[in-house]
């Protein structure tokens, strides 16, 4: 019986026991799902923009990329989520064609009873005292000390005349969705301003330019990245990971089999997410919508994809909906979006979050933004994340059982006869593997229905290239529990 060796010889006159050891049987491994966090550091940066570097605290993302930068925040957050991933951050430097934007905070008026300032800024709390001895400059002064020494916010402040002005750290459009408010905690965390005292806040505004994402994302080159978080949600930014994460020419095209899937955070009125969420079609992409949270959009993409990401990693089929997303503010009562604009929302591409009676944010569902086919039709076939992330699955899973089984076979076709343990197998022998290997996918749910896929799969020798086999592989994926309809039929009386 000519068993197949690969390495001991045929030619061997030297007694007596040789082995070589052969792995194709034994693998189970699983590819490790990398994040990947994209974001702007500081011009005083250490690290090369463009370059991506391996990072697993936030400490190292602060002295590398800048302490309070859109990169060290996007870090602080999903490490409150995920403390077990693999990360690696893609550092974009500001461009000379950005403005950083600028708001004001005007004390007015001085208190009459001392109390303390609280003071929300980008949803980080600003607490000062304020005397009733105090004059308003001297407020003033105190507030932009206590918010240049809180190095993790994203703005610098100055004093002059009773005023504050804030600038933000990284220049761009972004800036204009730094947050600032008075008492977000309200007197529940004992927050209310000191009597007297007036403050008036001008938002944040004139912020404008976002950096361009081509060359960086092609410095990554062919390294994992499962989870990937994009922090910009204008459309040139988007259309650029959409062309990255391409099924012809990206990272989940034929060629590449990198995969991987891109999630920002929508901040807006249900108008206007409604209308951004029309405006996208990518099964790459999910955009979670928010409106009126202290938070940063870009924060909140950071804290959600590092929820979801646990989860994920552990159970790809699993849905993600009841999730507890940490280090992010819920919205105001009046600012959360109810039922049924959550549902609609669901149906224009948008993801959605909610909020329990103690603040607490969790997942709703997070969905693609990919809702019509290439004729313009309603299609919800790559609706769902857990679809997506059970393709990379699975696809990984059979690339890794026939390249461990299969690596240096020759092909013969049905029927032929050939010694047993030869190096050789037919199109016969590679659909019973995939058979086997679909039944262990089913047993560890993953997909369902293996009778149904034994009679669908296709494996055949190419009719041209008689070194190809070509497969058609029917599986169906596990499905996730979303929604439960009970009709309540009571009864009053008895049935006699």
């Amino acid at each position: 019986m000519p068993i197949a060796f690969d390495h001991v010889s045929s030619k061997l006159r030297t007694p007596l026991f040789f082995a070589e050891m052969n792995n194709s049987m034994a693998n189970s491994a699983t590819a490790t799902q990398i994040t990947l966090i994209i974001g702007q550091q500081l011009d005083t940066a250490l690290q090369t923009p463009g370059v991506p570097f391996l990072a697993s605290s936030v400490s190292t993302v602060g002295g590398q990329c800048g302490y309070g930068s859109m990169v060290h925040a996007m870090m602080a957050a999903y490490l409150k989520n995920d403390t077990a991933g693999k990360i690696y951050i893609l550092p974009l430097a500001d461009s000379k064609s950005m403005v950083a934007a600028t708001g004001t905070i005007t004390v007015t008026s001085p208190a009459t009873a001392s109390g303390t300032l609280s003071v929300y800024i980008a949803g980080e709390r600003v607490q000062i005292a304020a005397l009733n001895t105090d004059a308003i400059a001297t407020v003033a002064t105190a507030l932009a000390a206590e918010i240049n020494a809180t190095t993790r916010l994203p703005v610098t402040a100055a004093a002059v005349d009773g005023v504050v002005t804030l600038t933000a750290k990284n220049k761009g459009a972004h800036g204009n969705l730094i947050d600032v408010r008075l008492n977000y905690g309200g007197t529940a965390a004992g927050e209310a301003t000191p009597t007297g005292l007036v403050v008036t806040i001008v938002a944040m505004k004139g912020g404008s330019g976002t950096p361009a994402l081509d060359d960086a994302l092609a410095n990554y080159g062919d390294k994992g990245a499962d989870f990937i978080i994009n922090p910009y949600t204008d459309s040139t930014s988007l259309n650029a990971v959409k062309l990255w994460l391409s099924d012809a020419t990206g990272r989940w095209s034929y060629a590449s089999q990198l995969y991987g899937h891109a999630l920002g955070v929508i901040s807006g009125t249900y108008g206007e997410l409604t209308a951004a969420g029309e405006a996208r079609n990518d099964q790459h992409a999910s955009l979670i919508g928010v409106y009126d949270s202290p938070t940063p959009p870009w924060v909140w993409a950071a804290a959600v994809y590092g929820s979801a990401a646990v989860s994920l990693r552990n159970d790809p089929g699993r849905p993600l909906q009841t999730l507890t997303v940490s280090g992010v503010l819920a919205p105001p009562l009046p600012s959360r979006f109810d039922l049924p604009e959550r549902n609609n929302l669901l149906y224009s591409g948008i993801s959605t979050v909610v909020v329990a009676d103690d603040d607490t944010v969790t997942l709703e569902n997070v969905i693609t933004t990919y809702q019509t086919n290439s004729y313009g039709d309603a299609d919800d076939s790559y609706l769902e994340i857990e679809t997506l992330f059970l393709l990379m699955y699975v696809t990984r899973y059979l690339r890794s059982a026939i390249t461990s089984k299969f690596p240096r076979m020759k092909l013969a076709a049905d029927g032929t006869r050939f010694a047993p343990g030869s190096a050789i197998v037919t199109p016969s022998t590679i659909k019973a593997e995939l058979i086997a290997q679909y039944k262990a996918l089913e047993k560890n749910g993953f997909v369902q229905d293996s009778k149904s896929f034994a009679a669908g799969l296709i494996v055949e020798q190419n009719s041209t290239n008689v070194n190809r086999v070509d497969v058609l592989w029917p599986g169906t994926l596990i499905n996730q529990l979303r929604v439960f309809a009970l009709l309540n039929q009571f009864r009053l009386k008895a049935a006699s």
